[in-house]
């Protein structure tokens, strides 16, 4: 959504790097680019004017005159600033002290408010609530039976006493604001803690409508009005906002379509000019894309800085615990890493949700922006059918997979034997690389990164020592390799006594229930 505005300022700052200190001259450069690049994007202009008047009264200011980098001292300037344009801090659902607490949705016909309706009740299910759509809607055709479809893929119920209309030739006959008090008290009688109202959709200018939304939150008093705006109407989002805000005196902001390719720009501005903040962010067509929206994170997605805290919330929800721990219990026992391994962190990845999306949240993900457009989301697929035509001792051994095997796979999974060849050669510096991080040696191209400490590293306070140079004669140097190897695999004594008295011939290995593989660290 952002990129233009991205790229602006981005090129923008470079023109900076380097400079030890920055005249007025340059300042006035800058904020002029700044300016323009705003504007470009579709932001308000008494909020670009209030911007970059803050930005050049601070970038002249003695906080970028005394910085060691003025330039990175500008970037923090308008990071901060832009935070504040969006809202300031992360503001969340306030909750009614006496349950249920009503949410009422409301914005332009087109704005998604029936699809947000279903993110935003699947999205309070996973915080641990037990929320209820109300379908109030009954002006538009089906917006009744889309709701019950969004509310059954999100395994919440939907309360429908009126079923609405079915074309744009039906007159609408239900009464929305008998509905949205029926939902209510459907609620309390089921004990539900969350009421989601659904309401029609509403041009600006039409009063009658207007006064439809105004009667439905006078009659059902809701804690929270969020006003869904499509992020992607441009300079009238300022005007739409205004006027919902005088009608229905909306309490947060919902944008939609972020992931559209339109400036945008004008989201930024609805938060300035009516006071209210974002809350929600609608980013994909899946009931799974919907996000709380933090000022601070957007700011930095914007000025290419990413998104990383997003992208950990991400993964720490998606991410299988049960399969993390068999994946350290691997580590712990050295054992090697296959492609069953593989295929099962693939997809581990594939439950984040795109790819595309989260390799744009890493910073500096605009200069790679190009490459990740021609990505394509199936590869994981391709890699998937390939692994899975292996057969279950080849996954384990890839080794044995010669020519004759890479064309049987390559038929198996309709691909190339290319793309064979090319996913043994990247699981090979995968295997490498897994191996080397459990024996202690750190990410392979990473000098001074120690190893995981609970996986085989050196410990702390002690050296490593330095391997002996083997010798350049070729029958010398197999000699010392043999005698090193039999060293290593020579049995251990084992103590004659213990603490209780138990010697050595009273011990059995399989008695301890050790882990799978460490029997080869014993003598027995």
């Amino acid at each position: 959504m952002f990129n233009s505005l991205s790229d602006r300022l981005t090129a923008t700052f470079k023109n900076l790097r380097g400079k030890g200190r920055l005249s007025e001259a340059d300042v006035d450069a800058t904020v002029r680019e700044i300016r323009r690049a705003l504007l470009d994007a579709d932001v308000a202009v008494p909020v670009v004017r209030a911007f970059t008047a803050k930005v050049r009264e601070r970038a002249l200011g003695s906080e970028v005159n005394e910085a060691l980098n003025p330039a990175q001292q500008i970037v923090k300037i308008v990071n901060e600033e832009l935070v504040a344009i969006l809202g300031g801090e992360t503001r969340r659902i306030n909750l009614a002290k006496n349950p249920p607490t009503v949410i009422m949705l409301a914005g332009l016909q087109g704005a998604g408010k029936t699809t947000l309706a279903g993110k935003l009740s699947k999205w309070l299910k996973g915080q641990g609530h037990s929320p209820l759509l109300v379908a109030a809607d009954l002006q538009r055709p089906n917006a009744v039976k889309q709701l019950q479809v969004n509310g059954e893929r999100a395994g919440v119920p939907v309360f429908a006493p009126h079923p609405g209309v079915s074309s744009e030739f039906e007159s609408a006959t239900g009464d929305p604001v008998a509905v949205a008090m029926a939902g209510l008290a459907e609620a309390k009688s089921k004990l539900h803690d969350v009421v989601i109202v659904d309401t029609a959709g509403r041009l600006g200018i039409d009063a009658e409508l207007m006064k439809q939304a105004a009667d439905i939150r006078a009659a059902i008093n809701p804690d929270e009005v969020l006003f869904v705006i499509d992020a992607m109407i441009g300079q009238d989002a300022v005007n739409t906002a205004q006027a919902f805000n005088e009608g229905v005196n909306f309490t947060g902001v919902v944008l939609t379509k972020l992931d559209g390719d339109a400036r945008g720009g004008a989201a930024l501005s609805v938060a300035s000019v009516t006071g209210k903040p974002v809350m929600f962010a609608s980013t994909g067509e899946s009931l799974d894309d919907f996000e709380l929206f933090h000022p601070d994170r957007m700011a930095s997605r914007i000025l290419d800085m990413g998104d990383v805290l997003t992208l950990i919330e991400q993964a720490e929800k998606n991410w299988d615990k049960d399969e993390a721990e068999r994946m350290a219990r691997k580590f712990a026992d050295r054992e090697d890493f296959t492609l069953d391994d593989f295929l099962s962190q693939m997809q581990q990845i594939r439950k984040m949700g795109s790819m595309k999306k989260m390799l744009m949240m890493m910073p500096g993900a605009a200069n790679m922006r190009q490459q990740l457009e021609n990505f394509d989301e199936r590869e994981i697929d391709r890699v998937e059918a390939i692994v899975r035509s292996m057969t279950p001792h080849e996954r384990v051994a890839p080794k044995i997979i010669n020519g004759s095997r890479r064309a049987r796979i390559a038929k198996g999974s309709g691909v190339h034997v290319s793309e064979v060849n090319g996913l043994l050669e990247r699981f090979g510096q995968a295997q490498k690389m897994m191996k080397k991080m459990a024996q202690g040696g750190g990410i392979p191209g990473m000098p001074g990164m120690p190893g995981p400490g609970g996986f085989g590293g050196a410990r702390k306070g002690k050296q490593v020592a330095k391997k002996k140079a083997r010798s350049g004669n070729p029958a010398k140097a197999a000699a010392e390799l043999k005698a090193a190897q039999e060293k290593a695999n020579a049995p251990k004594a084992l103590p004659t006594g213990a603490s209780f008295g138990a010697g050595a011939e009273d011990f059995d290995p399989s008695s301890l229930n050790l882990p799978k593989g460490f029997d080869k660290f014993l003598g027995k």
